[in-house]
C-alpha cells in the first residue's frame, strides 16, 4: 500500500517563501517579474523554485489557488440565490480577481482557450459562471436576447486591463457602461 510522505519541512518553507516573494514580485512588477528574481528573494536557487513550479503559470495557479476558491464559492452563492445584481456583482469580483496582478487578466483570458496550461481549469469554470448568469438574466428578461457568457468574459478581460492600466474607477465605469449595454430594453 504506497503511502503519501509529507514534504520535509525546509522544502515546505521554501514552498511557502517562494509563494510569498513570487506575490510581492508580482504586485510590485506584475507577472512577467523575474522568477531568478523571486527564487533570489526567497534565498533558494532558481532549480528550488523550478522543483517546485515547473512553470510560471504553475507558480501563479498556485499564488491563486485560495482566491479561486473564494471567487468561485461566490459564484456559486450568486447562481443560488435570485439577487437581480447577481450578474453585476460577478463580473466586478472577476474583474478585481484578474487585476490582482498586472498582465494576470492576459494569462486567465489566454488560458480559457488553452487545455495544456495550468490556468485552464479555473478560466473555464470563471467563464461557465459567467456564462449561467448570463443565461438567467437572459431567461427572467433582465438581459438582451443575444447577451452572452463570452460578453462577460471579455468585459472582465477588458475591464481587469483597465484597473491595472488606467484605474479602478475606469473599469467600474466600463463595466457599469458595457451592463447598461447588455441589459433588455424596457
Amino acid at each position: 500500500m504506497p503511502t503519501t510522505r509529507r514534504p520535509r519541512a525546509d522544502a515546505r518553507r521554501n514552498y511557502e517563501r517562494l509563494l510569498a516573494e513570487a506575490d510581492a514580485a508580482f504586485r510590485e512588477q506584475g507577472v512577467e517579474s523575474s522568477l531568478e528574481g523571486i527564487a533570489r528573494r526567497a534565498g533558494v536557487a532558481i532549480g528550488t523554485l523550478y522543483g517546485h513550479f515547473p512553470s510560471r503559470r504553475a507558480l501563479i495557479g498556485a499564488l491563486l489557488r485560495d482566491r479561486n476558491a473564494a471567487l468561485f464559492e461566490l459564484g456559486d452563492r450568486l447562481l443560488a440565490g435570485p439577487a437581480p445584481d447577481a450578474l453585476a456583482a460577478w463580473v466586478r469580483a472577476a474583474t478585481a480577481h484578474a487585476a490582482t496582478y498586472r498582465g494576470l487578466a492576459a494569462l486567465i483570458a489566454g488560458g480559457l482557450d488553452d487545455e495544456a496550461s495550468e490556468l485552464h481549469a479555473s478560466c473555464v469554470r470563471m467563464a461557465e459562471i459567467g456564462e449561467r448568469l448570463v443565461a438567467r438574466g437572459r431567461e427572467s428578461g433582465a438581459l438582451r436576447a443575444d447577451a452572452s457568457g463570452a460578453d462577460v468574459t471579455a468585459l472582465t478581460s477588458a475591464a481587469a486591463w483597465l484597473h491595472e492600466q488606467v484605474s479602478p474607477a475606469a473599469a467600474d465605469r466600463h463595466i457599469t457602461v458595457t451592463l447598461d449595454g447588455l441589459a433588455a430594453s424596457p
